[in-house]
């Protein structure tokens, strides 16, 4: 399997996950695959989680559309949304907003793209 079947299969399982919850409210994914960080615009790829290589394979479900968008973080930003996460249970830090604002940018302009 190579790493966009991987992605792909993995959005997929959280797809139906979600949509198992919250039904008609998610209708479909899409993937981010820009190879930027949304928040802070480096380059994306192997990061290190406790001592080890991983990738940080995100999603957040983007409601206007009903699309649960998928996206990498960088090293920098995937440690910041765990001390948050730490820090602040349950509530999102301005990180989270940066990203949430430059995905949805990029998925506008991605549905723009198709349009044209």
């Amino acid at each position: 399997m190579d790493a966009d079947e991987f992605i792909n299969d993995a959005l997929a399982q959280m797809f139906l996950q979600i949509h198992a919850q919250f039904g008609d409210a998610v209708k479909s994914y899409w993937f981010n695959d820009s190879g930027v960080c949304p928040g802070c615009g480096r380059q994306v790829g192997p990061v290190k989680h406790k001592g080890k290589d991983a990738i940080s394979l995100n999603a957040f479900i983007y409601r206007k559309p009903g699309v649960l968008i998928g996206y990498f973080l960088c090293q920098r930003c995937m440690k910041e949304v765990f001390r948050t996460a730490k820090r602040t249970p349950g509530q999102q830090g301005p990180r989270h907003d940066a990203i949430e604002a430059n995905l949805i940018a990029a998925y506008r302009q991605h549905m723009s793209a198709l349009d044209s």
